[in-house]
């Protein structure tokens, strides 16, 4: 857990930059891969991330600035990846601003459970890291190559002196 909000802060930014290079890798055509019919889209889910962080942080006394139109989904994956730059950036900065290493003891509600504001800190950078889990899913289904986030894909392993990739 964090004790202090540079503990956090740290986490989160290694954190952006993983989601930050799995959106760069995505293209305008793969914005529509779904993994059923009723399912998200890629693009949704790129989405999603992007316009929660304002929206979570503010709901727990972070003010940052919200997405206007967080239903619409952008045609441009580039769009996609500029604005979740912009606004994981923006959210260091407002968590900085708002909350001190005392103030992560505080407890709040939270999704009807009471959860110190460092656990709610954890419960945004997990939403981030699920939903981009899904995302390496549909990236892979749309025919792209997805990036390495914790380790590299199966056709990377051969740079590592691994001609087939472990089971």
């Amino acid at each position: 857990m964090y004790v202090t909000v540079e503990d956090f802060l740290k986490e989160w930014e290694r954190e952006a930059e993983l989601t930050q290079k799995v959106l760069e890798g995505l293209t305008d055509e793969s914005l529509e891969q779904k993994v059923y019919p009723e399912g998200r889209t890629l693009g949704r889910l790129a989405w999603h991330i992007t316009t929660t962080i304002p929206e979570y942080l503010n709901h727990f006394g972070v003010k940052t600035d919200q997405k206007e139109n967080p239903e619409t989904v952008p045609a441009s994956a580039k769009e996609i990846a500029e604005a979740f730059k912009r606004t994981s950036t923006a959210a260091a900065e407002a968590i900085r601003l708002h909350w001190t290493d005392e103030s992560l003891k505080d407890v709040q509600a939270a999704f009807g459970r009471q959860e110190t504001n460092a656990q709610i800190l954890m419960g945004l950078i997990k939403h981030t890291v699920h939903h981009r889990g899904q995302m390496t899913v549909l990236i892979r289904q749309a025919g792209i190559k997805p990036y390495g986030v914790y380790g590299p894909p199966k056709e990377d392993w051969v740079h590592l002196g691994v001609e087939k990739p472990p089971l």
